[in-house]
């Protein structure tokens, strides 16, 4: 039973960045998924899997893990790169590619 602690990266489906100030605590998976055989659903005998806690920081997480007894490893979020971009820039006439449709 081991456990990652993160903070969750921005969702590609939505512009917004929700859910992504809280660390969470998520368990590896302990046994590899299979097919079920009527349905093709993929089942997994580990319950540990289905476990995600949520804390307010990083510190909480590790508290948590150390106290039950968890092993588990940090993973720092990367940082974010801002790319500020205009629509007017589309148009601008320093543009290093010509604009075409």
């Amino acid at each position: 039973m081991f456990a990652r602690i993160y903070r969750p990266s921005k969702t590609a489906m939505q512009s917004g960045r929700a859910k992504t100030k809280d660390w969470v605590l998520a368990f590896e998976p302990a046994s590899a998924r299979t097919p079920d055989p009527l349905m093709g659903w993929s089942s997994s005998s580990d319950m540990n899997a289905q476990v995600r806690l949520s804390f307010d920081n990083e510190d909480e997480a590790v508290a948590y893990a150390k106290r039950h007894g968890i092993p588990f490893r940090v993973t720092e979020p990367k940082a974010v790169k801002k790319i500020i971009k205009a629509y007017a820039d589309n148009f601008a006439s320093n543009r290093v590619e010509p604009w075409t449709h």
